[in-house]
């Protein structure tokens, strides 16, 4: 049985507490993981602070790029690995794995490379008081000591998310993949550990969230700022942590996100999207449409083919290219799933595909699928209209025009993304800036520009990700201010 063990400064350390990380497909063992003691948080703090602010932070940063591109290559030639790993740990297929995640995913090394040696020192002449003159000059030292905490659901491009624009500014990365999640992780922590990157620039603490890991480095005083992917809830938690210190911290909370369909829309493309936008990841992606309002003359037409598409959709091929659809990350996530869609009926709608665990008659029974779902007939105050379902569940309802398809998309605590499906130009600029999210797509979901930030309304996150708003993030300006006599 592979066991995975935690990264502090270059060593790797067991504990006694341990875990099975189970497998969503088949509830076989994946491997054995070492939950960090208090000790290790310490230990790793202490050895990121050393290298922040010493070699690692201070080297000039063409210096520490071309230390990361290496590591990057070396990444990349591990590719297979890390398919495998993100295979066995969240049951998707390979061409997912490998296409959406993977590639992608040893990519935003160099990606953030480029990205950082594009940043400019900021600096100017002036005249002071009294006629002196003087020059100023502001650069980007690094923050410290970074906690990185990704969550289960994409867990290896989330966390290179994190991790790369915090280790390309100078700073240590304390990466705390998802306790459901660890294998893809620690294989990048292998590589990192065979590369020129300093022992204490990097550490890999695995645990759960609450009286474990996840609470101990947030609460940790050497801790200089914390980049989170997960709920609110937990968002919460470390904002009040966090407060403490008056620690920055970057959130991405999660959505409820509304899609519009209007009556000029182009049905194919709006359908096809549709599948992606609710189904992609088994529609554990934080962008999934989980909300779709049809204008009523399109509405009928709209719903009989969606449940036609929800009910033809390929569940539990591995091997399949293409688009397809793997387990819910676990057992109990289902069962969260499972909750909220048995409430439609009681609370008076009605569920036209899905709503059920299939039956394979094989492995997969032991695994933790569930079948992707229509609903209809919800009220807006309906429980499973208010909370995130993060699973392969649309609810469906017409509108009649404009206004209310706005007064019913920004009805929701959530605010991170919306899509609207119109061959109407001005409609299409008109409408986005009156939806209260922070990233609408028009036409087509979740392409992407890294450059492009990141930002949720409400309780959806807290400040900005991507780009070079995640550099500034990983970075504190210093402003070096110099009398000309």
């Amino acid at each position: 049985m592979k066991e995975l063990k935690n990264l502090v400064a270059g060593e790797w350390r067991g504990s006694a507490r341990t875990w099975d990380k189970i497998s969503p497909f088949s509830g076989h063992v994946v491997a054995r993981v070492h939950e960090a003691e208090k000790q290790m948080i310490d230990d790793a703090v202490a050895a990121g602070r050393a290298a922040a602010f010493g070699e690692w932070g201070t080297m000039p940063m063409r210096a520490r790029v071309a230390i990361i591109r290496d590591f990057a290559q070396k990444l990349s030639a591990r590719v297979d690995d890390l398919v495998e790993a993100d295979m066995a740990d969240t049951g998707r297929s390979r061409w997912q794995a490998s296409t959406f995640d993977g590639k992608r995913a040893t990519g935003l090394f160099e990606k953030y490379c480029e990205l950082a040696l594009t940043l400019e020192n900021r600096s100017n002449n002036f005249e002071g008081e009294g006629g002196f003159q003087g020059v100023w000059l502001t650069q980007r030292r690094p923050k410290g000591v970074i906690a990185c905490i990704a969550p289960w659901n994409v867990p290896l491009l989330m966390m290179s998310l994190k991790l790369a624009p915090a280790l390309v500014m100078g700073n240590a990365a304390i990466a705390k993949p998802s306790e459901e999640t660890p294998s893809s992780t620690t294989i990048l922590a292998e590589v990192i550990a065979a590369s020129e990157v300093p022992d204490g620039a990097f550490s890999l603490l695995h645990g759960f969230g609450r009286d474990s890991t996840g609470a101990w480095i947030t609460e940790h005083p050497g801790v200089d700022a914390i980049t989170f992917t997960g709920e609110p809830a937990t968002g919460a938690a470390i904002m009040r942590t966090a407060a403490t210190g008056l620690r920055e911290v970057s959130m991405e909370l999660g959505g409820k996100n509304p899609a519009l369909v209007f009556e000029d829309v182009d049905m194919e493309r709006a359908i096809e999207g549709g599948m992606r936008s609710a189904f992609f990841n088994t529609g554990q992606i934080c962008f999934c449409t989980e909300r779709v309002y049809v204008h009523r003359s399109r509405y009928d037409e709209y719903v009989d083919r969606m449940v036609g598409v929800a009910d033809s959709i390929v569940m539990g091929e591995p091997e399949r290219s293409g688009f397809s659809i793997g387990p819910l990350v676990s057992h109990s996530h289902r069962e969260k799933v499972k909750s909220l869609v048995d409430t439609v009926v009681p609370e008076g709608g009605e569920i036209l595909a899905g709503g059920r665990i299939p039956e394979f008659g094989d492995e997969r029974d032991k695994g933790a699928f569930y079948c992707p779902t229509v609903a209809v007939g919800l009220d807006s105050d309906a429980t499973m209209m208010r909370e995130e379902t993060f699973g392969p569940v649309m609810h469906v309802a017409p509108f009649d025009d404009e206004d209310e398809a706005i007064a019913l998309a920004n009805n929701s605590r959530y605010g991170l993304g919306a899509v609207i499906w119109s061959q109407n130009v001005a409609r299409c600029l008109s409408l986005p800036p009156k939806l209260r999210v922070g990233h609408v797509w028009v036409n087509s979901w979740q392409i992407r520009d890294l450059s492009s930030p990141l930002a949720g309304v409400g309780i959806s996150g807290v400040g900005e990700q991507f780009g070079v708003r995640s550099l500034e993030f990983c970075s504190q300006p210093q402003t070096i201010t110099i009398r000309l006599d």
